[in-house]
């Protein structure tokens, strides 16, 4: 399947590789935010090996370059264009500029480039829609831990609602327009499903409240039985009921991509061989245990317990060929092979197979002597012993230090009883298949003791309410009082009801969510036997079997067609009984291009067990499955942003300050662009003073240093072909006429 780094990376070297100087060199120009873009998929050296001979930024002071043309790669702000007009305004910083913008370019702007003075120099202009992060292969994310606040923070007063519905409207464009940018760059206009929960009213600032109701229908109106014949008022004055997170957002990808497929009428075009995509936009109140529940498969299990940077960024003391331990600071990246064959692997297959292909290792370059590695220990000081092998040497000690470090934490913090009071929790069932019994009697314990971190009791208890869908006030009281928790651990608990969850249960109460039930696939292991939700949910959706209540499409369902007409049969096998094959190569026929795609969007947070199902899924019912979000979530971090849920984020990681004020009306969507992506321009350089006489003349002031993308992974795969995007008949003849396209 394609690779959405492999994608976002070739359509970056297919712009720069369609602006061809007479002179064959170009300078590149770029902004703060593009530059990110671009330095996360290709290595300064990639860009310069295209003919770049130099990479400026559009905020420096630039020396003029009237002998290069340049390629503009930048966001579609008018601070951006007012640069480009600058450019070629009283002076020519290049010789011509071919101009391309992350995503589309407004009307407006594109009129104020066309009559400006740098309307004779401009070559070419592209849209390529890349304005998102492939984080990996099969996963995308906005990188907006922000946003989890702006959806989910209860307005402190009622009359507050209004402007945080506005505020979230904002954000909920934004992440709108990446899940948008994705569908582009793959070519998919999706069917669009949406998560409907039935337990609980919206959230957040959806709520519905009197200040974000319409006003209420005239008396009488009820009487209808029918929707339509109880008038308009009635409906409007209903449907704030129905304003879900997930819905939301939901019709502004719909909006987003018929507008974009009016301008571009060959996007998305059914494909003779591979089926309509589908896109599934839920949020993080579907699931409320995964992001609490211990994971023992190796990311999701690193990422718990280990301090990694963002999910790629580790520390750990490397042993040098002389016996010296030195610090190093390893990337988590698809780049990493060991790392990509591991990463969803149980903890047991992990620690077998990164020794078992140590050995093969050992063996395939003639340095095998005795009977290789049979434990970690062993392998930790063979490594030692081989200094030729660099690379593999540092790949196989980084791997070794995390999962040695991973068991220790597991024993230093009792994870093995702790996840079997977890698991019972999870899934309501022992590891015999049975109701829990004295459930309580083996939590009490784990709350009392002082050897369990408060972090780890907040998950336990987390988990407990929601298994008894509510606990009477006193109980919880007391499960505050074994745990000893402070307020602030407290308040992660409780802010569980900002997200549909019943805090408080009495006698009579009946169960309130309609759960999505999991399926056993056998043969777990006993503390990893709970399935994300999102499981369930693809499964049901690849088998045509989803719950159309709980996910209604947007506009029309594929109910006419036949599922997956041609699409490879489901594997009837679990995904346990194929795991002896992970180290064969894949079979010729299951690599084929033309598999139907699924694109599933978690608005709040997704969590490393929700990426390992996509991979796994994709591999074992032979669809392509992307997933996005947000941003990605650790259980830590899920439960310090919890703790400050109901001040607005006021004091996380994300937004120190909190969430941004509302004033006035909301801003249009070029306003916010403007604002979100703004950069100030560097100071001009000093004025010179005159040299003074028998003084030696000044020294030649060196041009300012360009900005260098960051030095991150290369991928090689297949070329996709870019498109770019056109307008109405008018504007095309426009930009013919222009930009001299001929």
């Amino acid at each position: 399947m394609a690779s959405l780094i492999t994608l976002v990376r070739n359509k970056f070297l297919e712009a720069i590789r369609s602006v061809n100087p007479p002179g064959r060199w170009k300078i590149l120009v770029v902004d703060e935010f593009s530059q990110k873009l671009l330095g996360a998929v290709l290595k300064q050296f990639d860009i310069l090996e295209e003919n770049v001979t130099l990479i400026e930024s559009i905020s420096s002071n630039r020396e003029p370059q009237p002998d290069f043309e340049a390629m503009y790669l930048l966001m579609p702000t008018t601070q951006n264009v007012n640069r480009i007009i600058r450019d070629f305004t009283n002076h020519k910083q290049y010789a011509a500029a071919h101009l391309f913008f992350m995503e589309g370019l407004p009307e407006p702007l594109f009129e104020r480039l066309t009559s400006s003075p740098a309307e004779p120099h401009l070559q070419a202009l592209k849209e390529v829609f890349l304005n998102f992060h492939a984080i990996e292969a099969q996963t995308f994310s906005l990188q907006e831990p922000s946003y989890f606040f702006s959806m989910y923070s209860p307005p402190r007063t009622e009359a507050a609602y209004k402007l945080a519905r506005l505020r979230l409207e904002e954000d909920l464009r934004f992440t709108a327009k990446a899940i948008s940018n994705v569908c582009i760059a793959l070519n998919e206009f999706p069917y669009i499903r949406y998560y409907m929960p039935s337990g609980h009213l919206p959230l957040g600032p959806l709520k519905p409240v009197a200040q974000n109701r319409p006003p209420p229908p005239p008396e009488g109106a009820s009487r209808w039985r029918t929707n339509l014949a109880r008038g308009a008022e009635a409906r409007a004055y209903e449907s704030v009921e129905t304003d879900f997170l997930a819905k939301v957002l939901a019709f502004m990808v719909q909006n987003n991509l018929e507008d974009h497929k009016k301008l571009n009428p060959d996007f998305g075009k059914p494909d003779a061989s591979r089926p309509r995509a589908t896109l599934i936009v839920t949020d993080r109140s579907m699931d409320m245990i995964a992001p609490l529940l211990h994971e023992f498969t190796y990311q999701a299990m690193a990422n718990d317990l280990l301090p990694i940077e963002n999910g790629t960024k580790y520390s750990y003391k490397f042993q040098s060929s002389l016996g010296a331990y030195e610090d190093k600071v390893a990337t988590l990246s698809d780049l990493d092979s060991v790392w990509t064959a591991v990463r969803h692997l149980h903890m047991r297959e992990t620690i077998d197979k990164l020794m078992a292909d140590f050995n093969k290792f050992l063996e395939e370059n003639a340095v095998f002597k005795g009977e290789g590695a049979a434990n970690l220990n062993d392998m930790k000081e063979m490594l030692a012993n081989l200094p030729q092998f660099q690379e593999q040497r540092e790949k196989f000690s980084l791997h070794l230090s995390m999962a040695q470090d991973c068991m220790a934490m597991f024993e230093k913090e009792k994870l093995s009883d702790l996840a079997s009071v977890e698991q019972c929790c999870a899934t309501g069932l022992n590891a015999e298949g049975k109701s829990p019994k004295g459930l309580v009697e083996e939590m009490v314990p784990l709350l009392d003791s002082r050897e369990v971190i408060n972090m780890n009791k907040v998950r336990i208890i987390a988990l407990y309410i929601q298994y008894r869908d509510g606990v009477p006030d006193e109980d919880r009281r007391r499960l505050y009082q074994h745990a000893r928790l402070p307020l602030a651990e407290q308040d992660a608990v409780n802010a569980l009801v900002h997200f549909g969850v019943r805090l408080t249960r009495g006698p009579n109460d009946k169960d309130t969510k309609k759960r999505i039930k999991q399926k056993p696939s056998g043969d777990e292991y006993e503390l990893s036997r709970f399935k994300p939700a999102l499981k369930s949910v693809l499964e049901d959706q690849i088998g045509d079997k989803l719950d159309s209540t709980m996910f209604p499409y947007v506009r029309e369902a594929p109910s006419s067609m036949p599922l997956s007409p041609r699409s490879p049969p489901p594997q009837t096998t679990s995904l346990r009984s194929q795991k002896p094959a992970w180290h064969r190569a894949p079979k010729a026929a299951t690599v084929a291009d033309n598999r139907q795609r699924l694109i599933v969007f978690v608005a709040g947070g997704v969590t490393y067990s929700e990426m390992r199902e996509v991979y796994q899924l994709s591999s074992s019912l032979q669809k392509d499955i992307y997933i996005g979000s947000t941003h990605v979530i650790t259980p830590k971090g899920f439960i310090d942003d919890l703790k400050v849920l109901e001040l607005g984020g006021a004091g996380s990681k994300a937004i120190p300050n909190g969430l941004r004020e509302m004033r006035g009306e909301p801003k249009s969507m070029q306003d916010l662009y403007d604002n979100k992506y703004y950069t100030p321009d560097a100071a001009p350089p000093p004025r010179q003073q005159p040299p003074l006489k028998n003084l030696a003349p000044p020294r030649r002031v060196e041009p300012v240093a360009p900005i260098q993308p960051s030095p991150t992974n290369s991928f090689q795969g297949s070329v996709n072909s870019m498109t770019p995007s056109g307008r109405d008949k008018d504007e095309k003849k426009k930009k013919r006429g222009f930009f001299h396209f001929g």
